[in-house]
């Protein structure tokens, strides 16, 4: 093994610490583990002036030779971290295990340098090339494939008739996929893992709610053929169907079938553990309060998913009338149609007729200018999108009266965007 070299010049800056961790620092070899537990370290000042650990009579052979004269040998260096692999108990086993099985340490090496590499490419359905491993690792957060043979318009029909809130349908569809992060590749719901730990206990999931919900779903998936990820989705979708009639559109919400159901087994818990949610303002929450603004906050959960600042908009203003908020937090909601994927939320806010006023830290009364008194409520989230310039543009034009249509539009298409965000397995 070579453990990185810094074996300098004598012209070199560095951090201060000099010297070569193995005998042969070019050579992949086991020397480091050699040298860390085959000699005593004492502590020493480097020629530049830094602590480092060198070994307690070292056998000459095992000097690695300076870097610029090889005929002068000098001794190996550790440092705090490298002790450590020798001196706490547990990574002492695993040192000794590397030692002592050179075969053994170059695959597990192979396999970690492997994970460093490719760990923001997501799952390995987005490989390409004849070197792409064939075995699925739990970091690369698997999938199965899904069944796409199975009827999806009987699959509609049960959720219709389960009795599920339109709020529970889209709300539980949301908090499915919002867990995609562009940046990684990770999350979203393909694979259903809200069902699964640590998801299904997440605060911002609800999880009283989302068991009642999950329990409806798991039923209609065991008696269709269809995976419970399809279901989430395709019901969250039939949320918004029933929105947009009701809004007196015929626009269907496109579905493409053949999610899968991860396992339990297929999923890392310590690492999904990372990707909780602690705010998401298009259902208008956040877990606690924060030295970050909650708009701020909004903008980094949208850029995490891909959206654009017109998706963005779209979509927290359809969500606000549709009554997915948090808990049926009333913040934002500014329509008396709740239900119905009206453009209200951007004909109210941005109405002049209305006043808005400080009532607490993240929340604001939305009052009638000439009787002061209270109409709605908001947050900051709500009333960025008619404070800030950019944003109040966008909010404008899905507030004008001939743009029903084209905010409905526009909405199914950003939902869609989010549902479909984690489905590499779709032509883009």
């Amino acid at each position: 093994m070579n453990h990185t070299s810094r074996a300098v010049g004598r012209d070199t800056v560095s951090s201060g610490i000099e010297g070569a961790w193995t005998t042969h620092p070019t050579t992949w070899d086991n020397g480091y583990f050699t040298l860390l537990l085959g000699y005593d370290w004492e502590l020493k000042k480097s020629p530049a002036g830094a602590w480092q650990w060198e070994p307690v009579n070292i056998r000459e052979e095992d000097k690695p030779v300076d870097v610029e004269d090889p005929s002068v040998r000098c001794n190996p260096i550790m440092t705090d971290a490298d002790m450590a692999m020798k001196m706490d108990p547990a990574y002492r086993v695993i040192a000794e295990r590397f030692f002592k099985d050179p075969a053994y340490f170059s695959a597990v090496f192979a396999q970690a340098w492997f994970k460093l590499t490719h760990r923001d490419m997501g799952p390995r359905a987005r490989y390409i090339g004849p070197d792409v491993p064939q075995q699925d690792l739990i970091w690369q957060d698997p999938v199965p494939a899904g069944n796409t043979d199975y009827d999806v318009a009987a699959v509609k029909a049960r959720i219709a008739a389960s009795g599920l809130s339109l709020s529970d349908r889209v709300a539980t569809a949301w908090d499915s996929a919002r867990t995609f992060r562009g940046s990684d590749m990770r999350g979203g719901a393909n694979g259903a893992r809200i069902r699964l730990s640590p998801q299904k206990d997440w605060a911002g999931n609800e999880p009283d709610r989302l068991t009642r919900v999950l329990a409806v779903y798991e039923r209609i998936a065991a008696d269709s053929g269809a995976s419970v990820a399809d279901v989430i989705v395709l019901a969250g979708n039939t949320g918004i169907e029933q929105a947009v009639q009701a809004a007196g559109f015929d626009l269907p919400v496109p579905f493409s079938p053949g999610r899968g159901d991860a396992t339990q087994a297929m999923t890392d818990v310590e690492s999904f553990e990372a990707l909780e949610p602690i705010h998401d303002g298009f259902r208008n929450w956040v877990k606690k309060d924060d030295l970050v603004s909650p708009e701020e906050l909004l903008l980094d959960r949208a850029q995490l998913m891909g959206l654009t600042a017109p998706e963005m908009t779209a979509l927290l203003g359809g969500m606000r009338v549709l009554g997915a908020n948090y808990g049926g937090n009333p913040q934002g909601v500014l329509t008396d149609r709740v239900g119905v994927l009206s453009n209200d939320f951007f004909v109210n806010l941005t109405d002049m007729a209305y006043l808005w006023k400080p009532t607490g830290k993240n929340a604001y009364a939305i009052c009638d200018r000439k009787t002061g008194q209270p109409r709605w409520s908001a947050s900051r989230v709500d009333l960025v999108f008619g404070s800030n310039s950019v944003l109040r543009a966008y909010a404008e034009v899905y507030a004008q009266d001939d743009n029903q249509e084209k905010f409905a539009k526009d909405f199914i298409a950003a939902w869609t965007k989010v549902m479909n965000a984690d489905r590499f397995d779709l032509a883009q």
